[in-house]
């Protein structure tokens, strides 16, 4: 396995190249002149065309693109255009709290989808099925934006038990971690649902019961062991889409993390900010992917890799 993980990180580096290119054309596709808005709005354009010769912006796309990679060749992502400050420095301060709130989101996301998940599939057609799946249907239908509005206008406005927004205390983890978490939860019900009861009809199963094991130990123990390899993959992507992808939940919440950090630096076209975090989310998304791969060994021994 240890080959297998080498090999996957040495693979990643290609991908980060043909990656790295294209968030290059792209930031320099948003419309808009970074240079103007550095020198401001009343700058002459003698002023403005000082900045942009300053900044580098005046050099041809492919000597600024090698600039760039050389840049971070030497672990330099670059200065802010809007604050001046390095980027390594800005994105070190946004990045952890992203993270918990991730890492939060996604784990009661993954234990109330499990159960919801279970529940449905062992009472298939009961009552139990058709709550757990209106729920999970109702999760995947919310607009995060709306539901973060509601629960804030709830909890926060009507019953003032949590803070609206920003980053205090272990409390303003609560609503920003329900908003993000409550669609993974839908997702990874259906998925434990569908693969569960597929799983079910399995020879081994009807093998278990035969032999008298509880029906308990057969779901927990021989079922869900192999059910979970399609949920394991489809976690790992939601894990990395919620990284890379809060920006609508950070900014409802004025949360001080990546995505926010994002969204002002689109407003203010500063590319070495935005250059920096979306290769940052790419090779976090690459990472979960080969985490993702290495859990199936784990949950599933006879997968060899080869």
């Amino acid at each position: 396995m240890l080959k297998y993980i080498v090999r996957r990180l040495l693979g990643i580096i290609p991908i980060l190249i043909v990656i790295s290119i294209f968030i290059f054309l792209f930031v320099h596709l948003i419309p808009g002149d970074p240079a103007r808005l550095v020198a401001g709005q009343d700058a002459t354009a003698q002023d403005v065309a000082a900045v942009r010769k300053s900044l580098g912006l005046d050099k041809p796309l492919i000597q600024q693109y090698f600039t760039f990679i050389n840049h971070i060749l030497h672990g330099n992502l670059g200065t802010s255009l809007k604050t001046k400050q390095p980027v390594t420095n800005m994105i070190a301060q946004r990045f952890m709290p992203t993270l918990w709130l991730s890492l939060l989101s996604i784990v009661w996301a993954v234990i109330a989808g499990l159960l919801v998940g279970v529940i449905s599939a062992t009472k298939r057609n009961k009552w139990q099925d058709f709550t757990g799946m209106a729920a999970a249907v109702s999760g995947i239908s919310l607009p995060s934006f709306w539901l973060g509005l509601m629960v804030m206008q709830l909890f926060s406005v009507k019953l003032g038990w949590l803070p609206t927004g920003g980053l205090e205390s272990w409390k303003s983890y609560i609503l920003p971690s329900l908003t993000l978490g409550l669609g993974i939860a839908a997702v990874i019900a259906r998925f434990t649902r569908s693969s569960l009861m597929e799983v079910l009809k399995e020879d081994y199963v009807r093998t278990s019961r035969a032999k008298g094991l509880w029906e308990r130990k057969v779901i927990w123990d021989h079922a869900l062991k192999n059910a979970l390899i399609p949920v394991v993959t489809m976690t790992g992507l939601q894990f990395g889409f919620l990284l890379g992808g809060s920006v609508v939940v950070e900014t409802v919440f004025s949360w001080p993390g990546l995505g926010r950090l994002m969204i002002d630096s689109i407003a203010f076209r500063d590319y070495p900010v935005i250059q920096a975090e979306m290769l940052l989310f790419s090779l976090e998304f690459l990472l979960i992917n080969l985490i993702v791969d290495v859990l199936y060994g784990i949950l599933n021994p006879q997968i060899r890799y080869n």
